[in-house]
């Protein structure tokens, strides 16, 4: 299928995201910044909004989120750029809340992710009704995400579970809407939520939040040039097109998660210079860890061993002990460098970076749900019962939104969770639904335990941290650095929301998911103050963009 961007014509497979195509023909800046600046794919996953073209004159568009589905006009996006007068809502006579239709599930299940799934599944066959709501443009989520563009390599194994689980689900009854943007939570139990082409609400008698995570920032100068990019987005061209994001790749973070990226780019022909890995390389010292993650999960510590023997086969560097520390242009690609155990600079067309993640918790705390800081992950968690309920009534939380814990676990989670809000509306449990209950119980634990030793092996120096200089961004939207940050503190603002007053990080389009988090250790660097559940920005409605087009038409209008 051919496309148009800026005048030139582009082959793209149907199914792909637009991001995909235009990253295949090697084209990585897709927008400038207020200041002129350059950006292109940074998550991937539609969060950082750094991605925005225009299509088919419609501005705003994430590229990583529209699908090549028809010829169609792209162009960069540009900052300050007139918009048309001419959208859907223009000259419409306002509307009202009453006119927003409602749905009343009995079960609404917010994310359609492993645990989201699995969550669904469980409560639809112990007899719920059961709605799913998802952003994503197929059930899935970032660990099942499956092949979406034509003609491309059969589904690996990871393709093909989540591909049967989803069957499961669909064939279950449960009803399943993707592209759906859930942006709005309120008490004592009600959803906002917008569709291509409208608005509705969602009043459920229990609602289940899977709404995963998202990449880390890792703040060092030049961590929004054009790219630079997160493992997520790099393994979501993969995994959903088949496309490489560049041909000379840099992977730099702390998890084996980079291991794996690597591996699938060597596999579609990527050179892969090297995996920077904060934590030190494994050693007799981390027998005990070893012999855990063996004992509760041995497929999972095999397909470790395979990635390194793989890098190590393919001539990928391995390097231990260090991490990225800064990035650069460089003859026409860039430059990136890093420090720690070992110190070197890398010439490539792409460096992608995974540090962990961030939990996706906005909507639980819109709601109001209990949350406390844990100093081990550095992170908000959601405070939970045994079962999954949150401390608001008919609210249920799961994986990796409430905890880091993984897809695994957070598939366990689901099952057990679903079956308890479904308890809770009433529902019997089958003799078979009590044995796959206990079964889940079983993995949750297991999966834990490997999960406790995981983290203890890929535990990372914490003076390996970058010091980001005064003119590293720290909010990627409103272009703010440190040293702006550093001026407001020194000026008298002691909060989030006066250093926010004064500089507008955080008012920008990713609504401080990247921003946030660094502002939070920078504070507690700077002024001694330790985090807790108050710290940070409280989470505002919308608690993600939502056109006015959009908002303003009530759904089916």
């Amino acid at each position: 299928m051919k496309i148009e961007f800026e005048g030139e014509a582009l082959e793209a497979r149907p199914g792909e995201s637009l991001a995909a195509t235009l990253t295949a023909q090697g084209i990585r800046s897709f927008r400038t910044t207020e200041r002129g600046a350059e950006r292109g794919v940074f998550c991937g996953m539609g969060v950082c909004q750094d991605c925005l073209v225009e299509v088919d004159g419609k501005p705003n568009q994430r590229a990583c989120t529209v699908k090549v589905d028809r010829p169609m006009k792209v162009r960069r996006e540009g900052s300050g750029r007139a918009l048309a007068a001419s959208g859907p809502a223009a000259g419409r006579p306002p509307i009202t809340i009453e006119e927003i239709p409602v749905e009343r599930p009995q079960v609404l299940v917010v994310g359609a992710g492993p645990g989201g799934l699995a969550a669904a599944y469980a409560a639809r066959l112990a007899g719920a009704e059961v709605l799913v709501l998802d952003e994503g443009s197929a059930p899935g989520g970032q660990y099942f995400k499956q092949c979406s563009a034509a003609d491309v390599a059969s589904p690996d194994a990871q393709h093909q579970e989540g591909r049967r689980l989803i069957d499961d689900v669909l064939g279950s009854g449960v009803t399943v809407r993707s592209n759906v943007s859930v942006w709005g939570a309120f008490r004592p139990l009600e959803f906002a939520a917008t569709k291509p082409g409208g608005s509705f609400l969602v009043q459920p008698e229990q609602a289940i939040i899977a709404t995963g995570a998202f990449d880390r920032g890792w703040p060092v100068p030049g961590w929004t040039l054009p790219g630079v990019m997160t493992t997520g987005a790099a393994q979501t061209l993969w995994r959903t097109a088949r496309r490489l994001p560049g041909k000379r790749v840099l992977i730099a973070g702390n998890g084996p998660l980079n291991l794996q990226l690597a591996v699938e780019l060597v596999a579609g022909g990527a050179d892969v210079v090297a995996v920077v890995e904060a934590a030190p390389a494994v050693g007799v010292r981390r027998v005990r860890e070893i012999a855990a993650m063996l004992a509760n999960a041995p497929r999972l510590v095999a397909d470790g061993v395979r990635y390194i023997s793989t890098c190590r086969r393919a001539g990928v560097r391995l390097i231990n002990g260090s991490v990225l520390t800064s990035v650069t242009p460089h003859s026409g690609g860039l430059r990136a460098t890093i420090a720690g155990r070992e110190a070197a600079t890398f010439d490539v067309d792409v460096v992608c970076v995974g540090y962990g993640f961030h939990p996706s918790n906005e909507l639980l705390r819109a709601l109001g749900c209990e949350h406390a800081f844990d100093p081990e992950q550095g992170r908000l968690v959601t405070v939970r019962d045994t079962r999954g309920k949150a401390s608001v009534d008919g609210v249920w939380a799961l994986g990796d939104c409430t905890t880091l814990g993984g897809a695994r676990v957070g598939q366990a989670e689901g099952t057990l969770v679903g079956f308890a809000a479904a308890r809770t509306i009433g529902c019997a449990l089958s003799a078979e639904a009590v044995r796959l209950e206990a079964q889940a119980a079983a993995d949750a634990a297991r999966h834990r335990r490997f999960q406790r030793a995981l983290w203890q092996m890929y535990r990372m120096d914490e003076s390996l941290r970058v010091r980001p200089t005064g003119d590293t961004v720290m909010c990627r939207c409103e272009e703010v650095t440190y040293g702006q940050v550093e001026a407001a503190l020194a000026e008298g603002a002691t909060s989030p929301g006066e250093i926010k007053q004064e500089t507008r990080l955080g008012m920008g389009l990713c609504q401080a998911r990247y921003c946030g988090p660094a502002l939070e250790t920078f504070l507690a660097e700077q002024t001694g103050r330790s985090q807790d559940e108050t710290s940070g920005f409280a989470p505002r409605v919308p608690v993600k963009p939502v056109s006015v087009d959009d908002l303003s038409s009530p759904a089916g209008a």
